[in-house]
């Protein structure tokens, strides 16, 4: 039985919309920014806003005719509620909101963060639990074990900076423009991993499922000011591939040791930091060392976009019409795990 459902993501900097019916993407459209910001060397908030303001609708338009539907032919329609940049957020949340109420549909609030857990359950990787799932992105680094869809249950998560953050702070250090995650990956092929012991957070501290970045970020300052600035171009790379590596291996290791600890025979990856190549190289060797099932989603899926909140909205309790109308966008993300 057909049940299409009409996905909006406006979290941060990307405008993006999908039709999945079921565990089939039918269209996933993904409006960038990066040329937009990169002039600001990151994410400028109320720039986001505006620019989703003039996007929006054309990109849900857009992701109607690749479905070969219209808005009648939709069952209800999904958004990212949480967390996220306020102002962007808010432009998803009013056009999801009008779109439904206008329609007569039901709405689904969905968390970002469950998105990029779910994003496995779509095909073609269709990805079953138990497993333990690695959500790294520039604003969110932390594990999770999943049972059910629904209740993923947190196990660790970062201290301070998210993986991604402190890609693309490494990365403008380097002298590499945002979004610096392909840049500094670029760079990191040339060098060597071994050129520099930068540090790696919570070392030491026994079998946490937590991570930390703020130290790692400061090693890298302190190195490219002792070499100066000659010394930071000759050994850029080297500087690079070192940095990369005190950035994903904790990543692969924690990965790898929650799911000895939880006994899973699946492990998946999601987030923006999903797509660095390093990250997949270390996950796909523990997973073979271990024998475990390794779900990717293809980039397309780690990084922000609408099919995965259509995913999530697939374990997410549906709001009837008109009930959404007084419901709102909400910034930050729950204390411990996925927000229903």
């Amino acid at each position: 039985m057909s049940d299409p459902v009409l996905a909006i993501e406006t979290s941060c900097d990307e405008t993006a919309a999908a039709v999945v019916d079921g565990r089939r993407i039918l269209s996933n459209v993904v409006a960038s920014q990066a040329e937009l910001h990169s002039v600001y060397g990151g994410v400028v908030p109320e720039v986001a806003a505006r620019h989703h303001l003039t996007t929006v609708n054309a990109v849900v338009d857009q992701a109607l005719a690749d479905a070969g539907l219209t808005l009648a032919d939709i069952s209800r329609i999904a958004v990212t509620r949480r967390p996220g940049l306020i102002g962007a957020l808010l432009v998803g949340v009013a056009t999801a909101k009008s779109l439904a109420y206008a329609t007569g549909k039901d709405l689904v609030m969905v968390d970002h963060l469950h998105g990029h857990i779910a994003a496995t359950w779509l095909e073609p990787v269709a990805l079953d639990p138990p497993f333990v799932a690695l959500t790294a992105s520039g604003g969110h680094t932390r594990l999770d074990l999943v049972e059910n869809y629904a209740a993923p249950v947190l196990l660790g998560q970062t201290l301070d900076d998210a993986a991604g953050e402190a890609i693309d702070k490494g990365a403008r250090l380097l002298g590499i423009p945002y979004p610096g995650g392909p840049g500094l990956e670029a760079l990191a092929r040339e060098g060597d991993a071994g050129a520099f012991d930068f540090p790696v957070g919570l070392k030491g501290r026994g079998p946490s499922a937590d991570f930390s970045y703020a130290g790692v970020k400061t090693a890298l300052l302190y190195a490219v000011r002792e070499l100066g600035e000659e010394g930071t171009t000759a050994r850029r790379a080297d500087l690079a591939a070192s940095y990369q590596e005190a950035i994903v291996r904790p990543l692969a290791d924690k990965l790898m040791r929650a799911a000895d600890t939880h006994g899973v025979p699946a492990v998946s990856i999601g987030g923006g930091v999903a797509a660095n190549g390093r990250l997949r190289e270390l996950v796909t060797e523990g997973a073979a060392d271990r024998g475990l099932q390794l779900a990717i989603p293809d980039r397309a899926l780690c990084t922000d976009n609408a099919a995965m909140i259509a995913a999530a909205a697939a374990f997410t309790p549906i709001i009837a019409w008109p009930d959404f109308v007084g419901e709102d966008a909400i910034a930050t993300a729950p204390p411990g795990g996925i927000a229903a």
